[in-house]
């Protein structure tokens, strides 16, 4: 995987798919590529699969936002609460809404700059800190930072590993709630 000095050395991108009102891991999944983008509708497929049916919601970061996935889960009938990006470079009209639909955007893509530019979006878009992003802070927590087996299949099996553990400390929790 490249890194940020510009070299490049084995590493891996964990993903975790969690439940924002449980806090458990529904699905992991792990590859060696640097990016997030393109991660997000082959997750809610692998969920899909999984679970016999397809969640009606997916919050994610950034990162997540690539066209294609956004346009795919709509049409799947999932509503993604995605962040739009903001440009780069700057658009060369500064006052240009980056909500607003653009000239080419599919129904879908336009319908998702619009929804993520109402106040319930963001609002919606707030819990991910809270609920999203804890499954990956505790990961870290626990010790999770740095493989010491090489390997997709064999970082896959650490990785699922800690969703388990993590899942059984999720129940513990509801359980004395």
């Amino acid at each position: 995987m490249k890194m940020a000095d510009g070299g490049f050395r084995p590493a891996y991108n964990v993903q975790f798919a969690s439940d924002t009102t449980s806090g458990a891991i529904a699905g992991v999944a792990v590859d060696n590529s640097g990016s997030d983008m393109g991660k997000l509708a082959p997750m809610s497929e692998a969920l899909a699969e999984h679970y016999g049916r397809r969640a009606g919601e997916h919050l994610a970061d950034g990162g997540y936002a690539k066209l294609d996935d956004i346009k795919a889960l709509a049409e799947a009938g999932v509503t993604a609460y995605v962040p739009v990006p903001v440009p780069v470079p700057a658009p060369r009209e500064p006052t240009r809404d980056r909500h607003a639909p653009q000239q080419g955007d599919a129904p879908a893509i336009a319908d998702w700059r619009e929804r993520m530019g109402t106040d319930e979006a963001k609002v919606i878009y707030k819990e991910r800190a809270a609920t999203a992003e804890c499954s990956n802070a505790q990961a870290r927590n626990r010790g999770l930072r740095q493989f010491v087996v090489r390997g997709l299949d064999k970082v896959r099996n650490v990785a699922a590993r800690h969703a388990l553990t993590h899942n059984m400390v999720c129940t513990w929790r509801l359980a004395v709630e």
